[in-house]
């Protein structure tokens, strides 16, 4: 939830209060991402829509519109530790991309980090995924406005 609100909001309502808002997205009808699973266990999980629906990417300098083409956003990653490494984030991002086709979505931008040989981030800072694997998947640096963030996008 924490892209979906400001700031403000989600620290607000952290906790119980941020899983039932996201309860109701669900509830809703509206499809919060795309789910990986082994053997019947969820192992991963990609957020992803509309970009309207994502307020902090609204509002952030590093992350702003590049253009006024409709995008759809991939803001969030988790991959449960038994499974990292092993090219889940790309089959997730493919999983991503094929749905959003089927909404009838065209572009599809992601907001990974690009960790370098001077740094590289904790596994819990890597949550927006990592530049590597939304390349294996597709995807093209369109700009990079911060040494660490680019933006990416897929288009057919």
């Amino acid at each position: 939830m924490s892209w979906r609100l400001a700031r403000s909001d989600f620290v607000r309502q952290r906790g119980e209060m941020n899983k039932k808002a996201l309860k109701g997205l669900v509830d809703s009808g509206q499809v919060p991402g795309i789910l990986a699973y082994a053997e019947g266990q969820p192992i991963g999980w990609c957020a992803v829509a509309p970009r309207e629906a994502f307020l902090r990417l609204e509002r952030s300098r590093i992350l702003s519109r590049v253009d006024d083409k409709p995008v759809w956003s991939i803001v969030c990653f988790f991959v449960a530790k038994a499974f990292r490494g092993k090219g889940l984030s790309v089959r997730l991002l493919e999983a991503a991309v094929n749905y959003v086709r089927g909404q009838g979505g065209k572009i599809v931008e992601g907001y990974p980090v690009e960790p370098n040989k001077d740094w590289r981030p904790p596994d819990p800072f890597v949550y927006t995924g990592v530049a590597s694997a939304f390349r294996k998947a597709g995807f093209m640096e369109i700009i990079r406005r911060s040494k660490t963030r680019p933006i990416m996008r897929y288009e057919p």
